[in-house]
């Protein structure tokens, strides 16, 4: 019945935003931060925060490349049939935004344009000296420890780090989708991570629906809560 409810709220909608965080890619085989086989949950010689800290990036960048090539870069993974219906959605021309947490590019990968990547993504990496664009395979396949650039300087991912702010311009993107859209469907994700999680006070439209494997903070305050899988959520809707 719940996933007739969510069907009849798509089809009423003429301008539908989504937020999304990990469990959107989790169906893509890409773990989780903070589920009990997450990343957070793992044993590395200093916990996974610090390691994506921009401190540590600075600092050792070493260890930060060791980690973030084993795993950050799951460049095989495919997109799964969540990021296929929103990207379907947009070439009807009824999604007018993904506002996405991840970094994996597989919004993109499966079709939609008008995506917003909060945190940046694994799929654009630049020297810090002069700029010059790197791929992820790049940071993958370089023999060195640290990658570096073809003029000498360190080669960063174009993530957000921790101590990090948010790009203004991805930000105001977001802000723009979500007010107005009159359905924001909110999925995998714990919205326990700020600023990202904020974005949603900005939303006033109609419906509020959250998809969601465990129990968040906002259930309560939504439309339609559906404790499962996002993938098989949204494949089976029109």
């Amino acid at each position: 019945m719940k996933n007739e409810t969510l069907q009849r709220f798509v089809n009423e909608a003429e301008r539908i935003v989504f937020f999304g965080g990990a469990g959107v890619s989790t169906e893509s085989g890409i773990p989780d931060f903070r589920s009990v086989d997450g990343l957070y949950n793992q044993k590395y010689d200093y916990p996974p925060e610090r390691i994506l800290s921009h401190t540590f990036f600075m600092q050792r960048p070493d260890e930060f490349f060791r980690f973030y090539r084993d795993k950050m870069l799951p460049l095989q993974a495919k997109p799964n049939p969540a990021h296929l219906k929103l990207a379907e959605w947009e070439k009807n021309g009824r999604m007018t935004g993904v506002v996405t947490q991840n970094i994996d590019g597989l919004h993109q990968a499966a079709g939609s344009r008008l995506v917003f990547e909060l945190h940046g993504s694994i799929h654009r990496n630049y020297c810090m000296k002069c700029r010059k664009f790197y791929s992820p395979e790049y940071i993958r396949d370089s023999k060195d420890p640290v990658p570096v650039c073809h003029c000498g300087g360190r080669i960063k991912p174009d993530v957000v780090l921790y101590e990090e702010g948010l790009d203004n311009d991805v930000v105001d993107g977001a802000i723009h989708a979500i007010r107005t859209a009159d359905l924001m469907i909110v999925a995998g994700t714990s919205l326990t991570v700020y600023p990202a999680a904020g974005l949603l006070r900005y939303f006033r439209g109609k419906r509020l629906v959250l998809i969601n494997r465990d129990a968040t903070a906002m259930d309560s305050e939504c439309d339609l809560v559906l404790h499962e899988k996002v993938g098989e959520v949204l494949g089976s809707l029109s």
